[in-house]
C-alpha cells in the first residue's frame, strides 16, 4: 500500500527545492532532485539534467535576481513508483544591461524585469538510493504560457542594509533549511 500523502509531500519538496536551487544559485542541489538518467527540456535549454544545469547557469547566473513562485500541483499516480505532475509557476528575472543570451532575454541596454508564466510537466520515479525509495525527477518539460518584459525602478539593492536581502551563497539565512539537499 502506497502512502499517497507522504508521496505527494516528498514530490512537493523536490519541486520546491528546485525553485530554491535556481533562485539561490545552489546548483549542487540539482543532483539530488534529478535521477542520473533524467532529461529536461525548456525553451532553448534541454538534454540531460547535467546539460540543463550548464545551460540554466548560463541563463540565470547573469541575472541580478530571480524568483520562482510555484502554484497549484496536479498529481497522477499510474503506478506505485511513478507519478506525473503539472506545476504552475511564475518566474521573475531581473535582467541587466549587456545580458549575454539575447535569444532568451534581449539586451535592452538597461536593467528590466522579465516575467515568465508557465508550467513544469514532470515524470517522477521513486527509486532506491540506499535510503529506501526517493522520489526524483526522471523527465521535466517546461512550457511557456506567457511572458512579458517590464521597465522597473529600484532593482539595485546595493544600498539596502547588510543582511536585509537574500544572497546567492551560504550567507543566505535559508542555508540550514536546505542542508539536507546539500549533504
Amino acid at each position: 500500500m502506497t502512502h499517497r500523502i507522504e508521496d505527494r509531500e516528498a514530490i512537493r519538496d523536490v519541486i520546491a527545492a528546485y525553485a530554491h536551487a535556481i533562485d539561490r544559485r545552489r546548483w549542487d542541489i540539482m543532483e539530488k532532485l534529478f535521477h542520473p538518467d533524467a532529461t529536461f527540456g525548456f525553451g532553448t535549454v534541454g538534454g540531460s539534467w547535467e546539460d540543463f544545469v550548464e545551460g540554466a547557469r548560463a541563463l540565470i547566473d547573469p541575472c541580478l535576481a530571480t524568483q520562482h513562485q510555484l502554484g497549484q500541483v496536479q498529481f497522477a499516480f499510474p503506478e506505485d513508483d511513478l507519478c506525473h505532475t503539472e506545476t504552475y509557476m511564475t518566474a521573475m528575472h531581473t535582467v541587466p544591461a549587456g545580458y549575454p543570451v539575447p535569444d532568451v532575454f534581449p539586451d535592452k541596454g538597461k536593467t528590466y524585469s522579465a516575467v515568465i508564466a508557465g508550467r513544469y510537466i514532470d515524470r517522477f520515479e521513486r527509486r532506491d538510493y540506499g535510503n529506501g525509495g526517493e522520489w526524483r525527477i526522471k523527465h521535466r518539460e517546461g512550457l511557456y504560457d506567457w511572458r512579458e518584459f517590464r521597465e522597473v525602478e529600484g532593482v539595485d539593492l546595493s544600498e539596502m542594509p547588510q543582511g536585509s536581502c537574500g544572497y546567492h551563497d551560504d550567507r543566505d539565512p535559508s542555508t540550514p533549511v536546505v542542508a539536507r539537499w546539500r549533504a
